[in-house]
Order: structure tokens, then sequence, then C-alpha cells
């Protein structure tokens, strides 16, 4: 759908929100909260951006974007070429990072850009009277956004702020875990490392996985030195194709007509998700349950490859 960007905001020096409103006029399609929207962009590329303004507004979504150089060019090219008044084409909201409805209590956390789907969160727990604690970790106040929002609303004291230039208020993560009480989730979104410490402490104090929700923002780093090629079957045509080293499936997939549709290319969004009839891929997402991947009957082509030397795929 078309959208207008309707207004730019600064949250930090290297954090813009954008807010969007119908090209059209009226309400946009709801959403809940931890949702997130596609964006694509003139120079071809797509990337996701949660939604970071309350759930039961319709009139527009927002969206905080950082601002990163070393990035695949996204947040470049909406910090630098885009304006207010621009026209872009975003896809319907869709959530990955639900809320569990039957929680007891929530414990959110969120490092530096990730308080964008944890920001929604908090505020749809508030909004229902849920019992729940946000912890928001950055580098320091400066770097860290939606500070005066957090601190104005009704749900402040809930929300407890640790700053790594404040060694007072680091976040000692085996001490806010222990002893979890039955029907407590929680939620976690960030950096890949904070996101493992927060969730291999939580499993170390006896958190069971049912109770732990994540949403990445990028893929784990892989060691593609010993890839090797494979070659993918397609069940219903029979056609061999080869993948070799250094390209991904997908690609190969695109190369040969079949339209598979992308989104992320790193494996945690789930877009391309394809049903696999025998062989064993090598996953290399963040999108399926460890539980799913150990089935080895599907696997994100984007960037998982197979551990054997043929994958029979159901397309």
């Amino acid at each position: 759908m078309e959208v207008v960007v309707a207004s730019i905001g600064n949250e930090t020096s290297a954090i813009r929100t954008f807010e969007l409103v119908s090209a059209g006029g009226g309400a946009l399609p709801p959403f809940t909260a931890g949702a997130h929207i596609d964006v694509h962009l003139a120079n071809g590329l797509v990337r996701q951006y949660s939604l970071c303004n309350h759930p039961l507004e319709q009139h527009r979504y927002v969206i905080g974007v950082l601002k990163d150089t070393a990035s695949r060019g996204g947040s470049v090219a909406l910090h630098e070429a885009v304006a207010e008044g621009d026209v872009l084409n975003i896809s319907a909201p869709r959530n990955l990072f639900n809320l569990y409805s039957e929680a007891r209590r929530s414990l959110l956390f969120a490092g530096g850009i990730g308080i964008t789907p944890i920001l929604c969160m908090a505020e749809h727990l508030a909004q229902n009277g849920a019992a729940f604690e946000l912890h928001y970790c950055a580098r320091s106040e400066d770097s860290a956004a939606f500070i005066g929002r957090l601190k104005a609303s009704s749900f402040a004291s809930q929300v407890v702020f640790h700053f790594d230039d404040d060694a007072g208020s680091r976040l000692d993560a085996d001490q806010v875990l222990k002893n979890p009480a039955a029907g407590t989730h929680l939620y976690v979104c960030g950096p890949g490392g904070f996101m493992e410490h927060i969730l291999g402490s939580a499993r170390a104090n006896g958190w069971h996985e049912e109770q732990l929700h994540k949403e990445y923002f990028a893929a784990a780093p892989v060691d593609a030195a010993g890839d090797g090629s494979f070659v993918m079957k397609i069940a219903s045509t029979g056609q061999e194709l080869t993948v070799s080293e250094g390209k991904s499936a997908v690609a190969v997939l695109h190369e040969h007509g079949f339209d598979i549709p992308i989104s992320c290319e790193m494996g945690f969004c789930g877009t391309c998700l394809t049903r696999v009839i025998e062989g064993t891929p090598d996953h290399r997402d963040t999108y399926l349950t460890e539980a799913e991947q150990a089935a080895n009957d599907q696997f994100l082509p984007c960037c998982s490859r197979a551990k054997t030397p043929f994958l029979v795929v159901d397309l």
C-alpha cells in the first residue's frame, strides 16, 4: 500500500522516527503489539521495521530507524533519501513477535533500537492493566530513543533504565531472572549479543523455552569458509539446480524462474520458508525454532544451505 511520510523526528543523533499515513486518507490496517511492516525503498531494498506507536492507533504507523553505516543500506536510504511528503510503498503489518495472551506477568527487555517493538508491547500491556516490567539497555541516556515518552508514560514506574556509561545502573540479568514464576513470559529484542545474554541467563535460571520470546533484527554471523556446492531438486518438475559456493539457494531459484518471495534475505522474517521433502538442510536462520529446525522438513533458502549433497524441495 502507499503511505505518505507525514513527519520525521530525531529521537537521538542516530535514530529517527518516521510517521506514515495513508496516501488515500482514512484508516490504516490495524496491528497488534510487536508487529512490523516491510518498507520498499527506491533503491530496490525491502526492509522490516517494527511499529512503535500505540496499537490502538489506526490513523498512522510510526517506525524508529537507527542509521547504521555498516548495514546493507536500508537505514542509510531512509535517513538520507526520504523526506517529509514522500510516498513509500509498505506491506500490511504482520506479527512474528506476539504477546502471549494468557501470561500472568511479562518481562520486557530492549537493547538499543530493540526498544521499538518493546515500547508498543509496554503500551498495550499498560492499556490492559497487565502486570509487566520493562528493562531498557543502551550505551548512554543520550543514545536511547523514546526516553521522554517512557518517563512521561503512565507506566514509568515499571521501566528500569540501564546505561553502559553508568556502572550503577547496569543490568544484572541473573538477578532479574532468578526464580522464574509459572505464567511469566519474557520478551527480548536488540543486538544479537544482548539477546543471547538475556536468553542464556534465562535458561541458566530455569526458564522454559515456551516462556521465551525473541525478535532478531539480523541473523547470527555464520562462518561460510567451509561452504561447498549442493543440488536442489524441484519435486514437481525434476529439475536439478546447483547452488554453488557463495550463492544463495533463493538466488538460484530466482535465476531459474521460481517466484520465491523474499524480504529480509537474512533468515529472520520467514517470508521465503520452503518445504523440504528429502535431504538435510544446514539451518542458518533465526526464524525457525530449534524443534522446527530439527524436523528438517523446511528451510529458508535466503540463508540456509544443505548438509547433504541433495535437497528435494516442494515447489
